[in-house]
């Protein structure tokens, strides 16, 4: 692992492990959350069988491996922030879902680690975890021994053009409207709970172009392309009217160009060969 991502992945596992406490109370109350969760959970079992194993990378408080493990799935949620596994396990014990979530405190970047837990039916990494890491195309060439032929991978990854924020400019908000652009090599400063490390973002483009030759494409969509992001507070609540309209209109056109890369992230899934 590079020095960058050691000690990036040092401050992103404390910051994101302060924000445990306070993570699903925040999104309890954002309905464009509520919209994104629901849009990877359908993208996702669009392409899975009825019932599996999933890996899930960067897991959070485990809102999806419960999801998943109540539709019946045997979920391994790992991350790398000890206040997030502490969340998944305590989550799990009230939901009565152990059985069926196990967890490790595990980095993208050593997912060698994991064969003897595999394969798997889907590696799945939701909301830009692994924008965390300068080193994308090595943990993507590393995925292949990790899911079993006829397998998916489906990640959620921040690109680096994002149309809501370059319209920033116009209300003055350079430095949030051009954050993305020219930070493929240094990668640009972020922080949660007064903590900052570095984030890289990345086309679908770069991430097929790095997924190892046994897998194919499924799957490529926008998200919060036209729905807005959902640091923009409120905005569903405050013009319900008006973000019902938008979501229609993401649905219509999500898969379409320029869509499917210019939105707050993008999902993408891909099959494996054999």
């Amino acid at each position: 692992m590079k020095p960058l991502d050691i000690i990036n992945e040092v401050e992103a596992a404390k910051a994101f492990s302060r924000q445990s406490l306070v993570f699903d109370e925040y999104d309890a109350g954002n309905t464009i959350i509520h919209y994104k969760r629901g849009r990877v959970r359908e993208h996702v079992l669009r392409y899975m069988p009825a019932r599996g194993s999933i890996l899930e990378l960067n897991a959070g408080t485990g809102e999806d491996a419960a999801f998943f493990a109540g539709q019946g799935y045997r979920v391994h949620a790992t991350d790398i922030a000890m206040g997030m596994q502490q969340q998944v396990r305590e989550k799990m014990q009230r939901l009565g879902l152990t059985e069926r979530v196990t967890t490790e405190l595990c980095s993208y970047n050593s997912l060698e680690l994991l064969r003897e837990k595999g394969p798997f039916d889907l590696v799945f990494s939701n909301f830009a975890g692994l924008n965390c890491t300068s080193s994308l195309d090595k943990v993507l060439g590393s995925l292949s021994p990790l899911v079993r032929p006829g397998g998916q991978v489906t990640l959620v990854i921040l690109p680096p053009v994002c149309l809501w924020e370059l319209m920033l400019v116009f209300k003055g908000k350079f430095r949030t409207a051009l954050r993305r652009l020219g930070t493929a090599v240094r990668g640009a400063k972020s922080h949660v709970e007064g903590v900052y490390f570095r984030c890289w973002y990345y086309s679908p483009s770069y991430v097929r172009r790095h997924m190892p030759a046994d897998f194919e494409l499924l799957g490529l969509e926008g998200l919060c392309t036209i729905v807005p992001p959902s640091y923009i507070e409120h905005f569903a609540e405050k013009r319900p009217g008006l973000y019902a309209r938008l979501r229609r209109l993401e649905d219509r056109w999500k898969t379409g160009w320029p869509w499917r890369s210019v939105g707050d992230y993008y999902i993408i899934s891909f099959r494996k060969k054999g």
